[in-house]
């Protein structure tokens, strides 16, 4: 049986402004990256979306970011491993607080926009990542961009790694994801998105955007919570992925 983790963003409202469709979501995914204040988030909607993936049995972790509200955590930024450390600290006992005090606990990781782009390809910022993560809770599971330094970094720290792959995003043949900024890198289209997500589920490949096809391992599969569209997507990614006897589980479940 092929089981598969959907996981998406969550908690990236700010004040009066509101980010996404989070209850829609929170009702098809099974692992969401809760955002913990440095690229979007504040207490009240990190303590409001802990509650809520709780009522729905859906397993919670932190978006750890660089510190890039203006610029919601897309702009890389030059930092060092030091401050990458401490940085992830800072947010994962920030959402953990949350979640102690609802009497629950968080399950993952997964860095944010640039930084997790950053940490794909560096390895050393990837192992500040997973160092911060292995001496905050040991048992936390890190996600990381398949085939990445991050996954590597973190299986090197002893840590349960997830590799993560995108339904909605576009790929480049060296497995990396198109920039945001080159049009076409999102897929807006359901039927294409779900498409993917059963290319990469069912046969562990996804077509880049050369047209070429490129291995393609994912434990968790992930849909971002700021499209317009974003909680249609989703519901027509899970109905797919369960049609085609796909079942949705997050990481670590039996």
């Amino acid at each position: 049986m092929t089981r598969i983790d959907l996981n998406g963003d969550l908690g990236e409202s700010f004040g009066a402004w509101r980010m996404g469709e989070d209850a829609a979501l929170l009702d098809v995914v099974s692992s969401a990256n809760l955002a913990c204040g440095f690229h979007a988030g504040d207490f009240m909607t990190m303590q409001q979306t802990v509650a809520a993936a709780m009522e729905r049995g859906v397993a919670i972790g932190a978006h750890v970011s660089l510190p890039d509200l203006q610029g919601f955590g897309r702009r890389e930024m030059r930092v060092t491993p030091a401050e990458v450390h401490a940085m992830t600290l800072y947010q994962l006992g920030a959402l953990h607080g949350f979640a102690h005090a609802a009497g629950t606990r968080l399950s993952h990781v997964k860095p944010h926009g640039a930084l997790y782009n950053m940490a794909a390809r560096d390895r050393a910022l990837a192992d500040a990542i997973a160092a911060a993560v292995c001496q905050f809770d040991p048992r936390l599971r890190l996600f990381g961009l398949s085939g990445s330094a991050l996954v590597d970094a973190g299986a090197a720290q002893g840590l349960a790694v997830a590799a993560e792959a995108f339904a909605d995003r576009r790929y480049r043949p060296d497995g990396t994801l198109q920039p945001r900024s080159e049009a076409g890198a999102v897929i807006d289209d359901a039927g294409l998105a779900t498409a993917q997500a059963l290319q990469i589920a069912l046969d562990g490949t996804v077509t880049a955007i050369d047209g070429s096809t490129i291995a393609m391992r994912a434990d968790t599969l992930c849909l971002h919570g700021d499209g317009v569209h974003a909680a249609r997507l989703a519901r027509s990614l899970r109905a797919g992925l369960e049609a085609a006897g796909v079942t949705i589980t997050a990481t670590g479940e039996a």
